[in-house]
């Protein structure tokens, strides 16, 4: 579903350029560029996910468009081309996302990510840890401007049952002076979980002691704030925080990822399939391992260039997409593919495999005015207790190999034998 976006901008030129940063995001933008027009404006229109506010309009020159907004219970940033103490004191006590200052493209800069930021926020679990409830609630409502999905404890024990718990926490903040388990050894506790590039922690305290700060990050926590701290500050450290978590996950993905299909590289499902294969050997469905080749690729790509075979690539991997759970599919190079098919016997796995040829038989599309088809050979190896992670594949690939020298749209299946099927099932 679309967000409406609402831009309140006396300045048609930066309207625009809002405008533009808005749909670029997804958002259906509106737009107002008077005070009298946003309060005949929001007279029948509610359904704002959020607002970009011009402090100061020809008609309403000190603010009053802000109060509005936030009387409609519409999240709101602020954005001024003056700002001076009393401003500045004025937009702190106000229960607004962020405010900033008209001054250079940087400025816009920063409020594409605002705005993304309300997009996406809800993904990220934020944990407060304080055992006063009153400076919790308070910390949890400056987060819950920026959408975040919030957790909060009283204390570093529940702060690591309630970690146990919701997988989707990415961000724990937390007090130092706490009843049992203070903050730094929640810290401590913490990091011999998750490492930084899994998982952010801020600490703060009351204590103004100089080496507080390095007590916190030496001890593995990402950074400190004092109390009492400036909502700016906080949200500055924390947008920080995040985004350098999201960077890494981005980088993970990026060399995790095959760049044209969007499946698992090589080294990722050979990781993941290592990591798993004991669960794997003992969860009571039957497995096939299979490599996945595109029938005479090499001459798809001579008749229709490089463009028709990254085509057919594409509409293979979003077949094996819709055919197979992640995370046991992906693309090993060029042309082939691999995946891991489970079901409750090999039988079902073997008829998988020809729903999955003849898909892909199927499968047609048109490029440069021809119509393009292609087939697939198939060659697999079926998982057992004596399998490891090195036989599988080396099983699956001879027969991947016997399948391509027949002659394409084969399929070859490598079955456990008698020796072999202690535990293996329904064979």
């Amino acid at each position: 579903m679309m967000n409406n976006l609402l831009v309140v901008e006396d300045n048609k030129a930066i309207a625009s350029v809002i405008e533009h940063i808005g749909g670029s995001l997804g958002y259906r933008v509106t737009i107002a560029y008077s005070f009298a027009e946003l309060k005949s404006l929001l007279v029948s229109h509610h359904d704002f996910f959020a607002a970009t506010v011009d402090y100061s309009l020809p008609d309403a020159v000190d603010g009053q468009a802000i109060f509005h907004v936030l009387e409609h219970n519409i999240p709101c940033i602020v954005m001024t081309g003056k700002m001076n103490n009393t401003i500045h004191q004025k937009l702190l006590s106000l229960p607004i996302v962020d405010y900033l200052t008209k001054e250079n493209s940087q400025a816009y800069h920063y409020l594409l990510r605002v705005l993304h930021g309300q997009l996406t926020n809800h993904e990220i679990g934020v944990l407060v840890v304080d055992d006063s409830l009153s400076v919790r609630s308070y910390v949890c409502n400056l987060l819950s401007r920026r959408n975040f999905t919030l957790y909060d404890v009283p204390d570093g024990t529940k702060a690591l049952n309630a970690l146990a718990m919701h997988p989707e926490i990415k961000l724990i903040i937390t007090d130092q002076e706490m009843p049992g388990m203070n903050g730094i050894e929640l810290v401590q506790a913490v990091r011999k979980q998750f490492a930084d590039r899994e998982l952010v922690i801020v600490g703060y305290s009351g204590i103004d002691k100089p080496y507080q700060s390095a007590r916190f990050i030496k001890s593995g926590a990402d950074d400190y704030l004092q109390k009492p701290f400036c909502p700016e500050e906080f949200y500055c450290r924390v947008f920080k925080n995040v985004e350098k978590l999201q960077y890494i996950e981005e980088i993970k993905m990026a060399a995790d990822m095959d760049y044209l299909t969007s499946l698992s590289n090589r080294r990722h499902f050979i990781e993941q399939l290592t990591e798993h294969f004991d669960e794997l050997l003992v969860n009571n469905l039957e497995h096939l391992l299979i490599f996945i080749h595109v029938d005479d690729f090499k001459g798809i790509n001579e008749s229709f260039g490089h463009s028709g075979g990254d085509k057919i690539l594409v509409e293979l991997a979003e077949l094996l997409k819709k055919s197979i759970e992640p995370p046991y599919r992906a693309r090993f190079g060029g042309a082939e593919f691999c995946c891991l098919i489970s079901g409750s016997s090999l039988v079902k796995n073997r008829e998988q495999v020809e729903k999955l040829t003849q898909a892909a038989s199927a499968l047609s599309f048109t490029l440069k005015e021809r119509e393009m088809c292609f087939k697939i050979s198939v060659g697999g190896a079926q998982m057992c207790d004596k399998s490891t992670v090195k036989t599988l594949l080396s099983q699956a690939d001879t027969a991947f190999q016997k399948a391509l020298s027949q002659g394409g749209n084969s399929t070859v299946i490598h079955e456990v034998q008698e020796g072999e099927k202690e535990k293996s099932r329904g064979s």
